[in-house]
């Protein structure tokens, strides 16, 4: 008889295990902290993300499993392969730099956002986020979306007597829960066609429905679709995203617009390329059409924003930032198409890794800049050349990466690896739209840029940019220049081993 004990894989869940030890650490030493020593917790907090992030360095090379059925140790429902890496790193680096800025937000914050809950929410948010990649059966990758979504409701409306916080959670939560609620028929609609949960299984019992299933099956797949294309903010389920920016704190803002696309996009990825294969011919034309619907949307928002409006430095980037989701879908519709799945999958990731480096840095110099001006216009950039030439240097840098502009080479690297996706697919069409949002999205991005360096009007503000913040703004600048030299290095690093 054969044992039921399972075997864990300490060291393949490592990262997220760690993250979630440390949320519980910081959520424990809340409540003997003096207030005057509750700042360390978010050193706490920035270390334990280090240290989960440095778990990656041994699982690079390795491809392992755990959490395995009983006599058919091929079916696990953990896997740390390359895939889950890179998301992983994403995840955790990019949680890395926004708990950085979160240090010197809750510090100016005056008391208005708890510290302890602050922290314990973040860092169990990044735990569930990081879990995610390495779900192999839907019900994990379910509870992980969850634990990476609920947190972050209370993030986004933690700050005390602000109605415009607690506005932005709402509309959050509501479309959330709408999606998870959709996506859970869906799940249960596929389970019950195909009697299991792990992505492989249900790949290959899919395909051999019984006929009177075949509907329910169906049904279950375009539910399933639906759902994650809430989560990804994907046209047109995206009208949350441009308020809940503005009224979360701004770096939870940034964690939502680089973490929470993660998310979203790999949970994407494992449903359609990983476990429904065999409805690509339904899947794939769907998501070719979201993803020119999104960029095209997305840019266009961004586009009419107007310098002069409160906040409009923040909504432009909430609405680039749904511009950019529709650029991360087309490799992915372009998998239902290729004959290489893995290369397309490998191209999301690629501009997801370039995407997440500099839209938080844009956002690091937008907490540095509102630090100075409440309102964050993008009115208030201007001149920020004459008063601090470095940080429009390096933000006139970020919005050239994400223009696809030299010398923000990663990003035009980045781009065409999608345009060569969509092209090797047979998506000439989607490729075109793309190429017409590039150009639009040069108007809103250069726009920005020239604003940097344009004479000031009236007296210029400093802006004194505290240790943590510079520190942000200096990794991200860094990892986008030299990337920018060599960005064969983001290609390598996310070839997936998915398949």
């Amino acid at each position: 008889m054969s044992s039921l004990v399972q075997s864990v894989d300490w060291l393949a869940i490592a990262p997220p295990t760690i993250a979630a030890v440390v949320g519980l650490v910081v959520l424990v030493a809340d409540l003997f902290l003096a207030e005057s020593r509750k700042p360390l917790l978010g050193w706490i907090a920035v270390a334990g993300l280090v240290a989960a992030a440095l778990m990656l360095l041994p699982l690079l090379d390795a491809d392992r499993s755990t959490f395995c059925l009983v006599g058919d140790t091929e079916v696990c429902s953990y896997t740390a392969d390359r895939f889950t890496l890179v998301i992983q790193f994403l995840v955790l680096g990019g949680a890395l730099l926004c708990a950085l800025l979160s240090v010197t937000a809750l510090k100016d914050s005056g008391k208005r956002l708890p510290e302890g809950e602050y922290w314990f929410l973040f860092v169990s948010s990044a735990a569930g986020a990081a879990l995610l990649p390495a779900s192999r059966d839907l019900a994990t990758l379910v509870v992980a979306l969850e634990v990476a979504s609920l947190p972050a409701f209370a993030l986004v409306g933690l700050r005390h007597g602000d109605r415009r916080s607690s506005e932005a959670a709402l509309k959050f939560f509501l479309s959330s829960v709408t999606a998870t609620a959709v996506s859970l028929l869906g799940i249960s609609f596929v389970y019950a066609a195909t009697g299991t949960l792990h992505l492989t299984r249900v790949a290959e019992r899919i395909q051999d429905v019984d006929g009177q299933l075949a509907t329910l099956a169906q049904t279950g797949v375009v539910l399933t679709l639906v759902g994650f294309a809430f989560k990804t903010a994907a046209v047109p389920f995206h009208f949350w995203v441009p308020d809940t920016y503005v009224g979360a704190p701004l770096p939870i803002a940034a964690y939502l617009s680089v973490i929470g696309k993660a998310v979203g996009f790999s949970g994407l990825i494992l449903v359609t390329v990983v476990a429904l294969p065999s409805y690509a011919d339904a899947w794939a034309p769907a998501l070719a059409v979201l993803a020119a619907l999104t960029m095209t949307v997305g840019n266009v928002g961004a586009l009419r924003q107007q310098p002069t409006r409160a906040y409009s430095a923040v909504r432009l980037l909430a609405w680039s930032s749904v511009g950019q989701a529709g650029y991360l879908l087309v490799p992915i519709a372009a998998a239902g198409y290729s004959d290489d799945p893995e290369k397309s999958v490998g191209s999301t990731l690629a501009y997801a890794l370039m995407y997440g480096a500099v839209n938080l840095g844009a956002f690091a110099v937008a907490a540095l800049v509102g630090r100075a001006h409440r309102l964050n216009r993008v009115a208030d950039y201007r001149g920020l050349y004459a008063v601090s030439p470095l940080t429009a240097l390096v933000m006139g840098f970020f919005l050239l990466c994400l223009a696809g502009l030299p010398p923000g080479v990663i990003g035009l690297f980045a781009k065409v690896t999608v345009f060569a996706a969509a092209v090797d697919a047979g998506l000439g069409w989607l490729a075109v739209v793309m190429a017409l949002n590039v150009v639009i999205a040069l108007v809103y991005y250069l726009r920005w840029t020239a604003l940097l360096f344009r004479a000031t009007e009236g007296e210029p503000v400093r802006h004194r940019g505290p240790a943590p913040v510079t520190v942000a703004i200096a990794l991200t600048a860094v990892l986008g220049v030299v990337l920018s030299g060599a960005p064969q290095l983001v290609l390598r690093f996310t070839d997936t081993g998915l398949f």
